[in-house]
C-alpha cells in the first residue's frame, strides 16, 4: 500500500476512534487491553502520535533517548484529554504529510523510507486501537482486505521480528496465516531463540484461514476465531495468544 492510502486511514481511523472515546465515555473499560479504561487508550495513543511525530521532526536517524521522549507521553486529566488526542493526531497528519521520502528519521525496522514506515505504522496502530474504542463501545468493527493484509505482513514480518524482540518459544511452534481475499500469505516459525517469516502458507503446525480482516484482527489478538478455519494443532493458537502480546 502506498503512503496516501496508510494517511488517509490513519486519519479516518483516529477521528473515528474519538468520536467512539467520546461516545463511550473515559471510564469504559477496553476489554482487549484488560487493564485499560478508555482513558488509558487515548493515553497510550497520543502519547505514540507525540512521540511518532517527534521523530519524524527530530531529523536524526538513530533511537531518541528515554529522557528526550519521556515527556511526550504525559497525558492531561480527563477534562482536556480527549481535546488533547485530537490534537496529537492531527499533530502527526501534519507533520507526515509535509514530509517527504528522503526525510531522515528513525525506524525501528526495514521500510522504503521513513515516511513510508511511520505512516504505515501509524495507520496500523490507530487502526487496532480503533478497534479497542469500538470493543469497548460494543460495536462491530470492519477493517478493508487490503490493508488488513497489509496489516498482517507489518505484524509478522516487522513489528514481531524486528531485533531486540523476545518472541521464542520451547517447544517451538510453526503457524500458517492465509487469507482467503488475497494473494500474499505467511508463516511464521518461532524457534527456542529466534524467529523467521517465509512467504506463504508453508507446512505449520497450523494453518489459520478465512478473511484477510478476521485474520488481521485474530493476529493482533482483538478478536476470536469466528470467521476463520484451523487446520492442524488449535493449543498452538493458544499459544500464540500468550506469545505475541501487543498494546
Amino acid at each position: 500500500m502506498d503512503i496516501a492510502t496508510h494517511l488517509d486511514i490513519l486519519r479516518a481511523d483516529g477521528e473515528l476512534l474519538a468520536r467512539t472515546a467520546e461516545r463511550t465515555g473515559l471510564d469504559a473499560p477496553v476489554p482487549s487491553c484488560p487493564d485499560w479504561r478508555i482513558r488509558d487508550l487515548l493515553g497510550h495513543l497520543g502519547g505514540v502520535h507525540r512521540w511518532a511525530a517527534f521523530v519524524m521532526r527530530s531529523g536524526n536517524t538513530t533511537r531518541p533517548s528515554r529522557d528526550d521522549t519521556a515527556a511526550l507521553f504525559q497525558a492531561p486529566g480527563d477534562d482536556e484529554l480527549l481535546d488533547w488526542y485530537r490534537t496529537t493526531h492531527t499533530d502527526l497528519l501534519k507533520t507526515l504529510t509535509t514530509a517527504t521520502p528522503d526525510t531522515p528519521a528513525w525506524t525501528f525496522f526495514e521500510a522504503p523510507s521513513a515516511l513510508a514506515f511511520w505512516a504505515r505504522r501509524q495507520a496500523h496502530e490507530t487502526a487496532v486501537h480503533r478497534v479497542d474504542a469500538e470493543l469497548a463501545a460494543g460495536v462491530p468493527s470492519t477493517v478493508p482486505a487490503d490493508f488488513a493484509a497489509d496489516g498482517i505482513d507489518e505484524l509478522l514480518t516487522g513489528f514481531l521480528s524486528r531485533p531486540g524482540r523476545n518472541l521464542v518459544a520451547d517447544p517451538p511452534l510453526n503457524i500458517a496465516i492465509a487469507p482467503d481475499d488475497n494473494a500474499a500469505a505467511w508463516t511464521m516459525r518461532i524457534g527456542t531463540d529466534a524467529r523467521r517469516v517465509e512467504s506463504g502458507a508453508g507446512s505449520a503446525d497450523l494453518t489459520v484461514s478465512g478473511p484477510a480482516e478476521k485474520l488481521y484482527l485474530l493476529v493482533w489478538n482483538r478478536a476470536d476465531t469466528t470467521g476463520c478455519r484451523l487446520d492442524g494443532d488449535r493449543e498452538v493458537l493458544a499459544r500464540w495468544r500468550e506469545l505475541a502480546t501487543v498494546e
